[in-house]
C-alpha cells in the first residue's frame, strides 16, 4: 500500500489508522487514537530525519505568540514534518545532495519536494547546514529532470518501480512517468527563490544548464505546434483519470501557443490538455529562468527563447484562458482544448486557479482573478463541497464530498480579509480528526474519514500559513 493512487483511493478509519501506525513505528512518536494534551507528535529526536537550529527557533517564537494550544500544537507537529520524516542528506562528488518522500509514497516528486521545502527559505540565511539540505533538492531535482523531463516522480537510485508495466518509456530510477507542466516549473521556482535568499550560485552549473536546456525544449514539443511529440502514457487501470485517452496522448487540441499537459498536478489525467493553472506557472517559471539564465549562467540564449516562450504562453492565455460566467462574469478556465471547449472548475493540487497569487503567477487584486476566486468558491463550482464539518474545494482525485486542507489552507494564504482568514483556521483547527496533522482529504461532514495520514507537504503548507499570518495578522493568534 505504497502508492500514490492506492493511499488516495483508500479510504476510511481504518486504512488511515494503518497509516498512523506505520508512521509511528517508523518515527517514534506515540500514536495518537485522540489528543493527548497536546503534546508534541514530532519523532523523538534520535530518529528525526534532519535538525535545524533555525526551524526549532522559528517553532519557539512562533508557539509563544499563538494562544490557542490547538493551533500552537499543529503548527509545532506540522512546521517540520518534512525535516523530522522525509529527508536523506548526502554528497555526491563534493555537493549536497537530498532525496525528499512524500511521507506514505517512498518516492520524490519534484513537485511536492519543491514545495515541501519552500517554507524553510526565509530561515537558511540563519543556518548554513540548512541551506545546504536545500541546495541538495535542487541539486537532486536537476538529476532527476536529465534523466527524464517527463516523469513526474523518482526513485533514490537505479530502483525498479512498481509502475514499470506502464506503457511508457520508463527507466530504472523513475518512479511514475506522467508529464506535467509544474513538475518541470517547481525545480525553478526553488532554485530561483534559493538565489533571491541567499545570493548563492553554486547550484547554477553546467548541468543545471543543461536540465534547463531541456525543460525549453520539453515545454515547445509540448505546445504541439508540428507535432504530437513523443510523449505517450497508458497504464492498465480500473480507474479512468490514471490512464489517457486517444491511445496514450491525450483528447484532441488545437495549437494556439499554450503548453500541452497530459496530467494535472494531482496525477490525474487532463480533460482539455490545455492546463490553465500549469500554463500562469510556466510563464512566471520562464521568466525567472531567463533571469537567471541572464544573470548568472550567462546563457543569452536560452534566456531570450524562455523569455519569448514566456511572452507567447501568456499572449494565448490572455485570448483564449478567460471565458464569460453568466454569473462571476469574465473568470479563468480550468481547461481547454483550442477548438473553444472548456472545463469551469479547480483542483485542490498547486498549481490551481485559486493559487495563481501564490505562486506569483496574478496579482491578487486583478479583478477577473477575483472573480474566479469568487466562482471556484461557491457551490457553483463542482469540486466545491459544503459540509458539517468545513467548506472546501476537493478534487476527482479523491472522488466527491472529500475536501482537501491544502485548499483551505490556499484560501486563507490568498485572502487579506481577516474574517475569512479565521473561519480557514478554525475549519482547519476542527478537521484534523484528533491526529495533529493535516491530511490530503477528508470528508466534509466527518473528518474522521479522510485519506493520508502522512502527507508532508500539506503539513508543510500549514506552517508556511501560520507564519504568514504571525507576520501579518499577528492578532489572529491571540485569541
Amino acid at each position: 500500500m505504497n502508492t500514490r493512487r492506492n493511499f488516495i483511493r483508500t479510504t476510511g478509519i481504518g486504512i488511515a489508522g494503518l497509516a498512523l501506525t506505520r508512521y509511528s513505528n517508523l518515527y517514534g512518536f506515540p500514536g495518537n487514537s485522540g489528543q493527548i494534551q497536546y503534546s508534541s507528535l514530532r519523532p523523538v529526536i534520535g530518529k528525526r530525519k534532519y535538525t535545524s537550529k533555525a526551524v526549532e527557533e522559528k517553532i519557539a517564537e512562533i508557539k509563544s505568540a499563538i494562544s490557542d494550544p490547538e493551533i500552537a500544537w499543529l503548527f509545532e507537529n506540522c512546521f517540520p514534518n518534512t525535516l523530522d520524516t522525509t529527508v536523506t542528506y548526502t554528497e555526491i562528488d563534493g555537493k549536497p545532495d537530498t532525496f525528499v518522500i512524500t511521507g506514505d509514497i517512498h518516492a520524490m516528486w519534484l513537485r511536492d519536494s519543491s514545495a515541501q521545502v519552500w517554507p524553510y527559505l526565509p530561515l537558511i540565511k540563519n543556518d548554513e547546514t540548512l541551506r545546504s539540505l536545500i541546495a541538495g533538492v535542487i541539486n537532486r531535482q536537476v538529476r532527476c529532470i536529465l534523466l527524464d523531463p517527463y516523469a513526474n516522480a523518482f526513485l533514490d537510485g537505479d530502483e525498479i518501480s512498481e509502475w514499470k508495466s506502464d506503457i511508457t518509456e520508463m527507466k530504472p530510477g523513475i518512479h511514475e512517468r506522467k508529464w506535467e507542466i509544474d513538475s518541470l516549473c517547481y525545480p525553478i521556482r526553488l532554485a530561483y527563490g534559493y538565489w533571491k535568499t541567499t545570493g548563492d550560485i553554486s547550484v547554477f552549473d553546467s548541468k543545471w544548464n543543461d536540465a534547463m536546456e531541456l525543460t525549453y525544449a520539453t515545454f515547445r514539443v509540448q505546445q504541439r505546434k508540428e507535432n504530437p511529440g513523443p510523449y505517450s502514457f497508458k497504464r492498465t487501470t480500473a480507474w479512468q483519470t490514471d490512464t489517457v485517452p486517444g491511445n496514450g496522448m491525450g483528447n484532441p487540441q488545437r495549437p494556439i501557443g499554450l503548453i500541452c499537459s497530459v496530467f494535472r498536478p494531482s496525477d490525474d489525467a487532463t480533460t482539455f490538455p490545455f492546463l490553465i493553472p500549469s500554463n500562469y506557472f510556466a510563464v512566471t517559471s520562464l521568466r525567472q529562468l531567463g533571469e537567471i539564465s541572464e544573470k548568472i549562467t550567462g546563457n543569452k540564449a536560452l534566456a531570450a527563447k524562455s523569455l519569448k516562450l514566456a511572452d507567447e504562453v501568456e499572449h494565448a492565455l490572455k485570448q483564449y484562458a478567460i471565458a464569460s460566467h453568466l454569473t462571476y462574469g469574465n473568470v479563468i478556465s480550468y481547461e481547454i482544448d483550442g477548438y473553444g471547449n472548456r472545463l469551469m472548475m479547480d483542483d485542490s493540487n498547486v498549481p490551481s486557479l485559486l493559487s495563481l497569487p501564490y505562486l506569483g503567477c496574478i496579482d491578487i487584486t486583478d479583478p477577473v482573478y477575483q472573480n474566479t476566486r469568487r466562482f471556484l468558491l461557491s457551490e457553483d463550482n463542482s469540486w466545491f463541497f459544503k459540509g458539517k464539518a468545513a467548506s472546501g474545494i476537493g478534487s476527482p482525485h479523491t472522488l466527491k464530498d472529500k475536501i482537501w486542507p491544502m485548499t483551505i489552507i490556499m484560501q486563507a494564504m490568498t485572502s487579506s480579509n481577516t474574517d475569512e482568514i479565521k473561519s480557514c483556521l478554525q475549519m482547519l483547527k476542527t478537521t484534523h480528526a484528533g491526529k495533529g496533522f493535516m491530511h490530503e482529504s477528508f470528508n466534509k461532514d466527518n473528518p474522521d474519514d479522510y485519506t493520508r495520514s502522512w502527507f508532508a507537504w500539506a503539513n508543510t503548507l500549514f506552517g508556511e500559513l501560520i507564519i504568514k499570518v504571525y507576520t501579518e495578522y499577528p492578532h489572529l493568534l491571540k485569541g
